[in-house]
């Protein structure tokens, strides 16, 4: 491969611009006799090399060609070269991409987090206002991690969950049996003076803690790896299969449990 291949010209266009520079202007006929491009090709190679502004006319009568400067036809042929190479670079992010839309798993669009410890202020604002969007039922378990805090953190939670809950809500509470020793005595109280409509059961394990609202979103407790008494956060998930899944999870613990609440 020669220099002018590598910067795009063709065997027979670096022949004719070549031949070009050494003879000065000169007809298609006697340039095909000079360089050796076969008459059947000649003026192929030679409108194509003047489209590109390589070579160009001197005189009409008859038609003789001369070749551009040097200095300008490289700098044209690298313009060309770098403005294929932005194409296929284009074209290879564009593979690239559609690539890894069908490799990779979707990042989910409908789901968020929220870090917060058990108990704390950015938690209990959280949990309020995650009550407050239901409108009908709430179905919630209490689990890992409560089962391992005391009542002092746990109530902050609880406290917070009963104050966004709407009068006219349903809501059915499955504690763990290990959740139960840190209630209170005064606990069967506290759920008597809700407005909502609470009915509790207990059940020996729930792992994890999560809720599901209305039907149509579920947060779940993220346990803390290094801390069995605290948690990361909750995520929450409105996906609709996903939803539908720990509903299902729910209902089965729910019959299987017994009412802590006479």
């Amino acid at each position: 491969m020669t220099e002018l291949s590598e910067l795009g010209l063709s065997s027979y266009e670096e022949k004719v611009y070549r031949t070009l520079l050494v003879t000065g202007a000169v007809t298609a006929a006697e340039l095909s006799d000079i360089s050796g491009v076969p008459k059947g090709r000649i003026y192929d190679v030679l409108n194509g090399l003047e489209a590109r502004k390589l070579i160009r006319l001197q005189s009409n009568d008859p038609n003789q060609y001369v070749a551009v400067q040097p200095e300008t036809v490289v700098d044209r042929l690298l313009a060309e070269r770098a403005y294929e190479l932005k194409q296929k670079w284009d074209r290879y992010r564009e593979r690239a991409a559609t690539i890894r839309s069908n490799l990779l798993p979707t990042p989910p669009t409908e789901s968020s987090f929220w870090l917060g410890s058990l108990g704390s202020d950015e938690m209990r604002t959280a949990l309020q206002q995650h009550v407050r969007t239901a409108e009908n039922v709430v179905h919630a378990t209490v689990g890992t991690p409560y089962e391992n805090t005391t009542w002092e953190t746990l109530q902050t939670e609880v406290e917070a969950f009963f104050e966004g809950a709407s009068a006219d809500l349903t809501v059915d509470l499955l504690i763990s049996e290990k959740v139960v020793t840190v209630l209170p005595d005064r606990f069967p109280r506290l759920i008597e003076d809700q407005s909502a409509d609470v009915t509790v059961r207990t059940i020996p394990d729930v792992v994890p803690s999560f809720d599901v609202i209305d039907h149509v979103e579920t947060t779940i407790d993220i346990p803390h790896p290094i801390s069995d008494a605290d948690r990361i956060g909750v995520l929450g998930i409105k996906d609709s299969q996903v939803v539908k899944e720990f509903e299902q999870c729910f209902q089965r613990l729910w019959v299987d449990a017994d009412p802590l609440l006479e």
